[in-house]
């Protein structure tokens, strides 16, 4: 069975609700990507007189291929630089499934490219295909390391696959996207020595240093100075861990300069604890309640091996904090009436958002039982304060029935359609109550969720 828990105040009117401005980052990325895209294709038409015979198709579609699949690499890295005002306005959800789609996208074409060029030149050189696969490989300039920055690429590629991302833990998969960096290096050197359309243009060689020591800098900066300078600035340490519910802790963080950090309600920061164990990756965790100078805070699931080891940090352990990163913030509303829309542990930046958020805002937290409703005390004291409601929906272990229909949150919600919605939760709870807000007449673009399975 399902049981419903509802605490019903009057929202507040001391705070009020003004529209903000929204960013033209978002729309002008895209189209700034696919004019490098049109660009590429551009230097290949400009340096080719005429195409005739089927190896020249072949080699054509080849020099085609291997020029968007080298644009492509500098634009999957720039998605993941980490630039501030592409991951505050377009957001670091949106920013990884773009990026996603982009490596799919990158490594056929790396593939097409390294297949048709073998079977153009075949064509040309009247040869086998294994042996012109040989004189390429140990003959042109760059070509063996480019093989190898090529099968790097591919194994990349694989071992980001759904199944094979779903047997390996967060933080194997994150150290293994470093081997890109070494991919991109081995394979620059190929295309400017190689490729028909560099050699002796002195001008698009210009532009491919340009484009790629631009993007190589931005990585440089946002992924590896930054970070380290903002640790030796801030001196963040742990100051207590509070345990919130079965399975899950506040880590309470003090530190110097935290009001420079920024930190909006509603976006996580990647978490470096130089600790035993944890000191080598950096995970995603969200802010679970407005950032005060000299205190910050972090509630975490135990979900893996690293949120597990949290719980044993002990106080005084150095952190260094990267970000704010998001755009899962008040930035995004549009309507004067907001539903928080929680699910486990996703309550942690909502929560922030429910004290935070001008206007009437109610508050629907999912969970198994009435003990894994962590931070419940907070909630209801925020809702108390500002008048606000607060739905606290539990479903019993062994349950089929959900709350998460069109007809179960029109319910709940009145006018349900008019709500701006801030979605958190676990992957199958998100895309549940997506389907089911949609269904409820809430408009795409007032659906906001943010998912932090990247």
């Amino acid at each position: 069975m399902t049981t419903t828990f509802t605490t019903t105040t009057y929202a507040s009117r001391g705070m009020r609700h003004r529209r903000p401005r929204r960013s033209v980052v978002p729309f002008l990325a895209p189209l700034l990507i696919w004019a490098g895209a049109a660009g590429v294709l551009a230097l290949w038409w400009s340096d080719t007189t005429s195409v005739v015979g089927p190896a020249a198709w072949l080699t054509g579609a080849g020099r085609i291929t291997g020029l968007l699949a080298g644009y492509a690499c500098a634009v999957l890295l720039a998605l993941m630089a980490r630039v501030p005002l592409l991951d505050h306005t377009v957001g670091t959800d949106r920013l990884a499934r773009w990026h996603a789609w982009g490596g799919r996208c990158t490594v056929s074409l790396a593939l097409a490219h390294t297949l048709l060029i073998i079977w153009g030149y075949s064509l040309t050189s009247h040869t086998g295909l294994v042996s012109q696969t040989g004189t390429l490989v140990f003959h042109y300039p760059d070509l063996l390391k480019g093989t190898v920055g090529f099968l790097l690429f591919l194994a990349t590629g694989i071992l980001s696959a759904r199944a094979a991302r779903r047997r390996m833990s967060y933080e194997t998969w994150h150290y293994l996207h470093f081997a890109t960096y070494l991919a991109v290096f081995l394979t620059f050197g190929h295309q400017l020595s190689n490729g028909a359309d560099f050699v002796g243009n002195r001008t698009a060689q210009v532009a491919w240093y340009t484009l790629f020591i631009t993007v190589a800098a931005l990585v440089a900066w946002y992924r590896f100075a930054v970070p380290v300078r903002r640790g030796l600035r801030h001196r963040l340490r742990v100051a207590a861990i509070h345990p919130e519910a079965p399975g899950v802790v506040s880590v309470h963080l003090t530190g110097a300069h935290l009001e420079e950090l920024g930190g909006a309600p509603g976006q996580f920061l990647r978490w470096r604890f130089l600790a035993r164990g944890l000191w080598w990756t950096a995970n995603p965790y969200s802010l679970s309640a407005p950032a005060h100078t000299g205190h910050l805070r972090i509630t975490v699931k135990t979900a893996g091996g690293h949120s597990a080891a949290l719980a044993r940090l002990r106080p005084g352990t150095r952190v260094w904090a990267e970000g704010p990163y998001g755009s899962f913030t008040a930035n995004r509303r549009t309507a004067p009436r907001v539903l928080l829309l929680a699910g486990g542990v996703g309550i942690t930046p909502l929560r922030a958002l429910f004290e935070s958020l001008p206007g009437e805002v109610t508050l629907v937290y999912r969970a198994r039982r009435a003990v894994d409703l962590a931070l419940r005390g907070e909630l209801d004291a925020i809702a108390a304060r500002r008048r606000s409601t607060v739905h606290y929906v539990l479903d019993e272990p062994g349950a089929y029935s959900s709350p998460l229909t069109a007809q179960g949150l029109s319910s709940l919600v009145p006018d349900l359609a008019a709500h701006d919605v801030f979605l958190c939760g676990p992957p199958g709870m998100a895309q549940a109550a997506i389907t089911a807000l949609r269904e409820a007449g809430v408009p795409a673009r007032r659906i906001h969720h943010e998912s932090f399975a990247f």
